[in-house]
């Protein structure tokens, strides 16, 4: 496999991880049902989302640098 893929592969479970365990801690500490982590994983995805339109590769939600994110070398990430 190509380490591009495995670095964006990484990266992609990495926030899905971390968006779940904030749903789940948030849902936990203010004492909500424990469904409510799906909303809150979602709101926290798509928070991440905007910030890594200002951080990472231009254009996407990938946090990666552009020399890292196999977007940038794809004929059809152009």
């Amino acid at each position: 496999m190509d380490s591009k893929f495995i670095l964006d592969l990484a990266e992609r479970a990495g926030w899905t991880g971390a968006e779940a365990a904030l749903g789940l801690a948030v849902a936990d500490l203010s004492g909500l049902p424990v469904w409510w982590a799906a909303p809150v994983a979602l709101l926290a995805a798509s928070a991440k989302a905007w910030v890594a339109t200002r951080v990472g590769r231009k254009g996407t939600a990938s946090t990666l640098p552009a020399g890292k994110d196999p977007a940038s070398t794809s004929p059809l990430g152009t």
